[in-house]
């Protein structure tokens, strides 16, 4: 097993943990099974926490984690349900792990998503977005995302890309984004 080209979450988790300014507010715009989440709520004060699938909710809140706000909603609400800034946000497109495959993140929603979670996001701080690329919608994303990312205002924003060269196509892809 290899430390640091491993798991994309893991190396995700290792960026913000290090190199994000503050630790106030965070958000995990893909609860899915809330290891991201469990994440943010031990390094930040407040976690928002969305996922469109009730089951995703219901779950997590068996934890009783009251450092969480869970909403069952899409992350391209943000700026529905959150009025302060943030220090982090974090994605794991796709779908359920082990869950429907046919829910999945979609390209306009994830897109409505970063540009409002840019607006929230605090000087220092980090976005980061897995990337799945092993099925129809997660190529789209990818297209969308990058084609988004690459036009961000260079002066206030700096973006940088994990990728896996020599493992299948499908691999999963680690995009960064950090606010000046």
């Amino acid at each position: 097993m290899f430390e640091y080209v491993s798991d994309v979450s893991m190396l995700s988790q290792h960026i913000i943990k290090n190199f994000t300014k503050n630790k106030n507010v965070a958000i995990d715009g893909t609860l899915g099974n809330g290891y991201d989440t469990d994440f943010l709520s031990e390094n930040f004060n407040k976690v928002y926490s969305f996922d469109i699938q009730k089951i995703a909710v219901d779950n997590y809140k068996k934890r009783n984690n009251n450092k969480v706000e869970l909403i069952n909603d899409s992350h391209s609400k943000l700026e529905k349900y959150i009025k302060e800034n943030v220090d982090a946000i974090m994605y794991n497109l796709g779908f359920l792990p082990g869950g429907d495959k046919s829910i999945t993140t979609m390209v306009e929603s994830t897109i409505k998503s970063i540009e409002s979670g840019l607006e929230l996001l605090n000087s220092g701080g980090i976005v980061s977005i897995a990337i799945y690329v092993g099925h129809d919608e997660g190529k789209k994303e990818e297209m969308a995302i990058m084609k988004y990312v690459k036009n961000l205002d260079k002066k206030l924003y700096g973006v940088m890309l994990h990728e896996v060269l020599n493992r299948s196509e499908s691999a999963p892809k680690l995009l960064i984004i950090e606010k000046k």
